[in-house]
């Protein structure tokens, strides 16, 4: 049974608290949208996708609970907070672009004639909301799909090879709606019967290759070893690697991509050993509006979180900290981006990709 980090039925909703796994499986009700930033800048929450889901729910259970008699009212709150969700991991774009898309929305809500008044207004806005939870399944298991025939397409050996695949962080059900993403191309891989082994990192500094990658792993019984971070240049030098595959959480246009710190020295050990790199991702990691990864802001977390572990100070008092959430893979190091819609080489993306958010927006 696959894990699922978000619990929505009947307007309510709550996400598994993942900074208590994996000693225990708790869920917290969100009922507002001030409850959805907190989550998200917590960390309870977190994986570009399911941040944006999170956030956009937050607000869709907010709104059920209001009453609007004046559709300009309604649009004024649905914007502010879609706005202050933003705040709260700006570096994540899938938030962002989702916010746009729903703010667009509204405002071609509150200009249609048709939309009678501000309850039908706000019950076609909470209808588009719920929709993201299963098309981010669906986008996921094609992501997953497509990866798996990259991978496999790049062995020598073709069909008859099992890879081997190290992937960093956290990219599960526990970081999307279901499935995930780098971590659903393990999945495809496996339920292909074309996977030997997942290797996993630790990923320092909140753990969430230990915590929660591994986690997933086991429960799926995929079989599996994790890796500190800094093994992983003997790793590649040691034994077969066939592939890295990673997620993102901001893809530039020019396919530079920010995600987890400590992927961009893992792209360069891969190219170094010559191991294929892949970065998986839904078209909402892709912000066209980004020329480059130089112009992505980057989360700076607080020196707790690498001084303390549990609870438990594993570093010297006093000494002074630098803690970076994510770094940016320059795009000449990746091989390819999947996507929902097939695997595409960064030089390609901007040309390839264009067409096909046009078309879902």
């Amino acid at each position: 049974m696959t894990l699922r980090a978000i619990k929505y039925e009947s307007g309510k909703l709550e996400i598994l608290d993942q900074l208590l796994l994996p000693r225990e499986s708790v869920y917290v009700r969100v009922t507002r949208v001030k409850d959805g930033w907190e989550v998200i800048h917590n960390m309870q929450v977190r994986g570009a996708p399911a941040i944006a889901i999170v956030g956009c729910l937050s607000l869709a259970v907010e709104l059920q609970g209001m009453a609007y008699d004046d559709k300009s009212r309604l649009r004024q709150e649905i914007e502010g907070k879609l706005n202050y969700l933003c705040s709260a991991r700006p570096t994540a774009v899938n938030m962002k672009i989702a916010a746009e898309e729903l703010t667009a929305e509204t405002n071609g809500l509150f200009s249609d004639d048709t939309v009678s008044d501000a309850e039908d207004m706000k019950a076609r806005i909470i209808r588009s909301i719920e929709a993201m939870l299963e098309k981010d399944i669906s986008d996921n298991r094609a992501i997953g799909d497509h990866g798996a025939q990259a991978m496999l397409s790049h062995t020598k050996s073709g069909s008859t090879t099992k890879l081997r695949v190290l992937t960093h962080c956290n990219t599960g059900s526990l970081a999307t709606a279901g499935y995930g993403t780098a971590l659903g191309v393990i999945r495809s891989l496996f339920a292909l019967g074309k996977l030997e082994k997942a290797y996993c990192t630790e990923t320092r500094p909140y753990n969430q290759g230990a915590r929660l990658t591994a986690y997933e792993l086991v429960h799926e019984k995929i079989p599996s070893t994790m890796v500190c971070d800094s093994a992983v240049c003997a790793l590649m030098r040691s034994k077969t690697i066939n592939g890295v595959v990673v997620g993102a959480d901001r893809i530039a246009a020019n396919g530079d991509t920010a995600n987890k710190i400590g992927t961009y020295q893992i792209a360069v050990l891969a190219k170094y050993h010559g191991v294929p790199f892949y970065v998986a991702a839904p078209l909402t990691s892709i912000d066209l509006d980004t020329p480059n990864g130089d112009r992505i802001v980057i989360e700076e977390r607080p020196a707790t979180e690498m001084t303390h572990i549990g609870g438990q100070q594993i570093a010297a008092s006093g000494i002074n900290c630098w803690n970076p959430a994510f770094d940016v893979t320059p795009a000449d190091l990746i091989t390819a981006i999947i996507t929902e819609h097939g695997a595409f080489p960064p030089a390609e993306l901007s040309s390839k990709i264009a067409p096909l958010k046009s078309k879902t927006s």
